[in-house]
């Protein structure tokens, strides 16, 4: 199992050229990597340990346990109200009385790690896009200047073919900016859906799930129940059908214990809190991306911010002379390069740069 964590470190290496944002990076890299750890390990305790074990008189266990686990187990939802000891054996147990409305149903347990799995390819895809749409370009024009030390005529020569790439494509990067924000929007439609998978895969029971947790030790100890074994029940009950001697049908009504779900509540939990924190991020990247959108003044703050070597005279220039894609790619230049260079870089820009409007419109 180590081993097997241990290959997840690849999703947190650092990067020297970086053409994203840090919450970009949490969504598609630490999400992931969370989501195929949970995955691995719900996968090694469902397939390597003993994930239901049934208790019914007169049939082989390991015949009971394979058909409660590949069919259903099911709880009465009234039960969990009840006292355990008394009126009931365990929280969610007690008899059916045939009555088939009143039983609720789990299978979900059958599909946790597959839709864990799924879950991590769904939070890599925006950065596949991104990387397959990016093309490297932002690492071919930093050309090695984010570190500073190397022999004058290079580097002199290194901003020169910089500063003439900037100038010969000017207006050409605004899809290069768009793609990148549509895969920040992606980002957060992907939390979105996958909230509203999990609600549906959970029967319902899953959005307000962490609130329940939250509110569990606020409630009167005689009203109060666990909602996580409500959500992810340890004890179940399974119905077994078999030919007797004279060849009429027996019913066997077993109890399954489900020890896997103290690993799935625990887990699911963890996945609630970090998607709604993950959600809230992602909505205020979006209103700052707004903001980058339409109002071009908050451009030059930004410029001036990710270097504070930049005179604002010279980060005015660029604002007023550039539209959002161009922009764009200044701004991740002052990201990658050295800081000496990027001030460089940008005071000879915005001398030699023409306005992007000559009939009084402005640009974005």
């Amino acid at each position: 199992m180590y081993k097997l964590l241990g290959g997840l470190k690849a999703y947190f290496k650092r990067q020297e050229i970086t053409t994203d944002n840090p919450i970009f990076r949490l969504h598609n890299s630490f999400t992931t990597a969370l989501l195929l750890a949970c995955s691995l390990i719900i996968t090694g305790t469902q397939y390597v340990g003993q994930p239901i074990s049934c208790i019914v008189n007169g049939i082989s266990p390991h015949v009971v346990n394979t058909f409660c686990w590949i069919s259903s187990t099911f709880t009465m939802p009234d039960a969990f109200k009840r006292e355990v000891g008394r009126e009931v054996a365990h929280p969610g147990v007690a008899n059916d009385f045939n009555d088939e409305d009143a039983k609720k149903y789990y299978t979900y347990y059958q599909w946790v790690c597959f839709v864990l799995f799924f879950q991590a390819a769904a939070c890599y895809l925006p950065k596949f896009l991104w990387d397959a749409t990016e093309g490297g370009l932002m690492r071919t024009i930093v050309m090695g200047l984010n570190i500073g030390i190397c022999r004058e005529e290079e580097k002199c020569a290194k901003k020169q073919a910089l500063i003439e790439y900037v100038l010969k494509r000017v207006r050409r990067h605004k899809l290069y900016v768009l793609r990148y924000f549509g895969c920040e929007a992606l980002c957060f439609v992907n939390i979105v859906v996958q909230l509203w998978l999990m609600n549906k895969f959970f029967d319902g029971e899953f959005l307000s799930y962490g609130l329940r947790v939250m509110q569990f030790s606020d409630q009167p100890q005689e009203q109060r129940f666990d909602p996580m074994v409500y959500v992810f029940p340890r004890v179940t009950k399974c119905i077994f059908h078999k030919y007797g001697a004279s060849g009429s049908i027996q019913k066997h009504d077993s109890l399954c214990i489900l020890p896997l779900n103290i690993v799935n509540e625990k887990t699911y939990i963890f996945i609630w809190f970090w998607y709604i924190i993950l959600s809230i991020m992602l909505i205020g990247l979006l209103i700052y991306r707004a903001m980058i959108i339409f109002m071009p003044s908050f451009r030059v703050y930004l410029l001036t911010t990710i270097n504070r070597m930049v005179p604002r005279e010279a980060a005015q220039a660029i604002a007023s002379k550039t539209d959002l894609g161009d922009w764009w790619i200044i701004y991740m230049l002052g990201g990658n390069l050295d800081a000496p260079i990027f001030k460089d870089v940008v005071a000879e820009l915005s001398k030699q740069m023409e306005p992007p409007h000559k009939n009084g419109k402005q640009r974005l």
